[in-house]
C-alpha cells in the first residue's frame, strides 16, 4: 500500500506535501498550485515508486534537487526515465548520475501561480541551494540547516565556515517567521535559528 503524504502547509495559493523516504528518513516535498495544479518535487531522493505516484498524483512538472549527496538523489534516474525533468546547480551536477538543466542563483522556478526563488547556501555540499516560496514566509533548506545548527560539513566538499557564511547572509536575513523546511526531521524558523547562532560559531560545528 502506498504511503500517504502528509500535508505539511496550506493557503489560498499553495499546498505543501511531505513523504519521508529511504533509510535515513528524508524529507520530499511537493508543492502544488491550488489554482492550476501544477506542482514540483524537491528532492528525488529514495522509494522511486513511491515518489513517481506521487508526482502523477500531484501533477509534477519538474523537479529540484538541494544538493547532490548520495540520499537525496536515489531516485533520480528513475524519475528521469519517466519523463521527469531534474534540475541541480553546476557545483553539484557531477554527483548526479544525469539531470537535465542547471539552476543558478536568483533562478525563479514558476509554479502554476506562484514561484520558487532559488538561494545558493554553499557548505554542506559546494553546489547546495535552499528554495524559497515567493512572496511567503517558507524556505526548503534541504541540508545547509536544521533545527539547532548547519547540516553537516565533515563529508567530501564540506565546509563549515562556508556553510555558516551561507546561513548568516542568505537565510538568517529572512524574515524572522520563515519557516525553515529541512532535509530530514522537524522545522524550524530564522527566529529560533538567528538565536543559535553565536553556540555555532563557538562550538565550531
Amino acid at each position: 500500500m502506498i504511503q500517504e503524504p502528509t500535508k505539511h502547509f496550506e493557503d489560498e495559493d499553495i499546498t505543501i506535501y511531505k513523504v519521508v523516504v529511504g533509510p535515513i528518513d528524508n524529507n520530499v516535498f511537493y508543492m502544488q498550485c491550488r489554482r492550476t495544479g501544477e506542482a514540483v518535487m524537491i528532492d528525488a531522493a529514495n522509494e522511486h515508486d513511491l515518489l513517481l505516484e506521487l508526482c502523477r498524483r500531484f501533477n509534477v512538472r519538474t523537479i529540484l534537487e538541494t544538493h547532490g549527496h548520495w540520499d537525496h538523489i536515489g531516485a533520480v534516474e528513475e524519475v528521469r526515465n519517466a519523463g521527469y525533468e531534474v534540475g541541480v546547480v553546476a557545483e553539484d551536477a557531477d554527483m548526479l548520475p544525469n539531470y537535465d538543466y542547471l539552476l543558478e542563483d536568483d533562478t525563479v522556478v514558476k509554479v502554476g501561480e506562484s514561484a520558487l526563488e532559488l538561494i545558493t547556501t554553499p557548505g554542506h555540499t559546494p553546489g547546495s541551494i535552499c528554495f524559497k516560496v515567493r512572496d511567503k514566509p517558507l524556505l526548503f533548506s534541504g541540508d545547509t540547516l536544521f533545527p539547532g545548527g548547519p547540516g553537516r560539513t565533515d563529508l567530501p566538499g564540506g565546509d563549515f565556515q562556508t556553510v555558516l557564511t551561507s546561513i548568516d547572509s542568505k537565510i538568517l536575513t529572512l524574515e524572522a517567521n520563515t519557516v525553515v523546511m529541512p532535509g530530514h526531521g522537524g522545522d524550524t524558523s530564522v527566529a529560533a535559528e538567528r538565536v543559535n547562532f553565536p553556540a555555532w560559531l563557538n562550538r565550531g560545528w
